[in-house]
């Protein structure tokens, strides 16, 4: 048949209960003969039951041997999962066989708590395979070049199951979640949000780099690169669905623009809370600037989000860009340490009480006037725009954090994401 690859999130294996029937639900695609890998991710709750533990006995550091720790303490969570995992297949009458990311081996960067991965040794998985058993393989983890075990950063279970299955050129790769696919919007913010039966590998992408929670930025850019073909769908149907219908349900993302895509100028409305905008005052207005502010960011392994440079004016010009709320600290102690005396600039200043709104459309290519709309929505709602940055399929904002949910509900309704798609 065919090799399928189940990513299972936190909540699907958070309790015994739940593991059973994963493993019930594994059971039921390995006896209609498919080769099946599973990457489940920590019990629920239980990475941050984890770091919490760290932070009672010292303080958040983010030296390397501090981060290496880090790593070492949250690869646990996911090595239960497989465990157990692997122990309620057996129950089942289905061989398993659970691996660590260090055992396979995933190999990736040293960067900790923030690795990328290189590479993914699938001879030992293939042979596991050729005799008849369930792999499973522990997400969010993998070992660097020196033997030390690195982790992908939140949400890395997703792009540990889409490596490893473009890995072994899997057929499909499932991601079950406690949701049934992916929305117009978040439905707990617009209730009318509408489950889109399919959406193109660029939305998807745009939407994860834009605040959506539904799959990790990382799992989507590997299955765009190498193609593999993905599903989101929920772990909470009954596990003894039609196999025929469940491997129907949730949302496909695919690599191939239909005709019912292209009716569509906006698929959807991305949102983000997790950022905050920094400025940097008075800085000349000379080559090279933009490099002396960002390259130090850079450097400091800090993501640079949206960016805005204003006019000049006497020789001075102000730059604004925003990063996740997590690196604004550690971001504004090194620009006004180590950047600011360099650049004899005027000073910095932070806002985390920002937030990012997205329209996202592969019809926005073809149709002019999408944008004006978006601002004209915000103008008439009386929400103020900070910042701007568009691509080909989507256009983002910046704007007053206490104003996100009415923007995404006003933007929601007037490109008419609430309506049954034609």
């Amino acid at each position: 048949m065919a090799l399928i690859v189940h990513k299972y999130g936190g909540t699907s294996m958070g309790s015994t209960e739940r593991i059973a029937n994963v493993a019930k639900r594994v059971a039921k695609w390995a006896r209609a003969g498919h080769q099946m890998v599973v990457v489940p991710s920590a019990m629920s709750g239980e990475t941050n039951r984890l770091l919490g533990l760290a932070k009672e006995l010292a303080p958040a550091r983010q030296d390397a041997s501090y981060l290496r720790e880090l790593d070492m303490l949250a690869s646990t969570g996911e090595q239960v999962s497989v465990g157990l995992l692997a122990i309620a297949l057996q129950a089942e009458g289905v061989p398993a066989v659970s691996y660590a990311g260090w055992q396979v081996p995933i190999k990736t960067s040293n960067a900790y708590t923030k690795a990328r991965i290189d590479s993914i040794d699938d001879r030992k998985v293939r042979a596991d395979l050729a005799a008849g058993k369930v792999v499973i393989i522990t997400g969010f983890q993998g070992v660097d070049a020196g033997g030390n075990v690195t982790t992908l950063g939140r949400g890395g279970s997703d792009t540990s199951a889409v490596a490893v299955a473009a890995a072994l050129k899997a057929d499909e790769c499932l991601i079950y979640t406690d949701v049934d696919g992916v929305y117009t919007t978040d439905p707990r913010v617009v209730p009318e949000a509408r489950r889109l039966q399919t959406v193109s590998f660029e939305e998807m992408l745009e939407m994860a780099s834009l605040g959506s929670k539904v799959l990790q930025i990382r799992s989507v850019e590997f299955a765009g690169k190498y193609k593999v073909p993905m599903r989101v769908l929920s772990s909470f149907t009954p596990w003894d669905i039609d196999i025929n219908e469940e491997a129907k349900s949730g949302t496909l993302i695919t690599f191939e623009e239909d005709e019912q895509m292209e009716q569509a100028v906006v698929s959807g409305i991305a949102f983000n809370r997790d950022e905050a905008k920094i400025s940097v005052l008075g800085v000349p207005d000379t080559p090279g600037i933009a490099f002396q502010i960002l390259g130090a960011v850079a450097d400091a392994n800090i993501e640079v989000d949206v960016i805005i440079q204003n006019l000049s004016k006497d020789g001075k010009t102000d730059f604004s860009f925003t990063v996740h709320r997590n690196d604004y600290a550690r971001a504004m102690d090194l620009l006004k340490e180590k950047v600011l005396p360099a650049l004899g600039a005027a000073e910095v200043v932070g806002d985390t009480r920002i937030c990012k709104v997205s329209i996202v459309g592969i019809g926005m290519r073809s149709h002019v006037g999408v944008a004006s709309k978006m601002f004209r929505v915000l103008a008439e709602e009386g929400i103020n725009i900070q910042m701007i940055s568009t691509s080909e399929i989507k256009t983002s904002v910046v704007i007053d954090e206490k104003y996100m949910e009415l923007a995404v509900r006003a933007l929601h309704r007037a490109f008419g994401l609430d309506q049954a798609s034609a």
